[in-house]
């Protein structure tokens, strides 16, 4: 395998901000086409929206730099092998997680809510996250030497480390999921929240089954 050429990593910047903006731009146009319930004027109602301290807000901040790591994982592996079944799967999870992304960036540019918490991860879930230097800012993240070493792999060891880290991402991510679905006040958080369980974890199992055909264990 080749390193990736400059205008190759355009079209993927391209590409994954193109999903995000799409997404951003259906959100503006929901608002304009279906305005709010609660405000019969048919502006927007600032009284829906969630705190600024809410399991709304704080999930959906964490889960979006949460799912921005899986994304970026998933075009490293597309590079690294020509596995069509890991590829595919690089794929699915780089347009699923890149439109959930814009979902919930576009939902707290709606609710006036800045993007990023003014407190550690986690907070929201009565964590406490202590701040680490290897770049793994929340549970299951990899880290910088982890990221590090994918980008180094090719073809079967690319793909069984891939596999391995994004089951861990994987799980974290549903354990979050699941605590928003539980606690979130609005039903577009507690939908998307429910969602992700059933994709991620539907995800794992296919992920256990892949690294069996290679011979390794999560």
């Amino acid at each position: 395998m080749t390193a990736l050429a400059p205008a190759r990593s355009t079209r993927r910047l391209i590409l994954a901000g193109a999903a995000v903006l799409l997404v951003a731009l259906g959100l503006v146009a929901l608002m304009v086409v279906r305005p709010s319930a609660a405000s019969p004027s048919g502006a927007s109602s600032s009284q829906s929206a969630p705190a600024e301290d809410s399991v709304d807000a704080g999930f959906a901040r964490d889960m979006a730099i949460h799912h921005q790591q899986a994304v970026e994982m998933s075009f490293i592996v597309r590079d690294r092998t020509d596995d069509e079944d890991v590829r595919r799967l690089a794929y699915d999870i780089i347009n699923t997680q890149a439109n959930q992304r814009g979902m919930m960036l576009g939902w707290l540019e709606m609710w006036g809510l800045p993007k990023s918490a003014a407190g550690p991860p986690m907070a929201w879930m009565g964590h406490t996250v202590t701040p680490t230097d290897d770049g793994s800012l929340m549970p299951g993240m990899a880290t910088d030497a982890e990221l590090a070493a994918l980008k180094a792999a090719e073809g079967e060891k690319a793909e069984v480390l891939f596999l391995r880290l994004m089951t861990v991402h994987h799980r974290a991510g549903a354990d979050m999921a699941r605590a928003a679905a539980d606690a979130a006040k609005t039903d577009a958080i507690r939908n998307l929240a429910q969602g992700m369980v059933r994709g991620q974890r539907s995800e794992i199992g296919l992920m256990a089954d892949m690294l069996k055909e290679r011979g390794a264990k999560p």
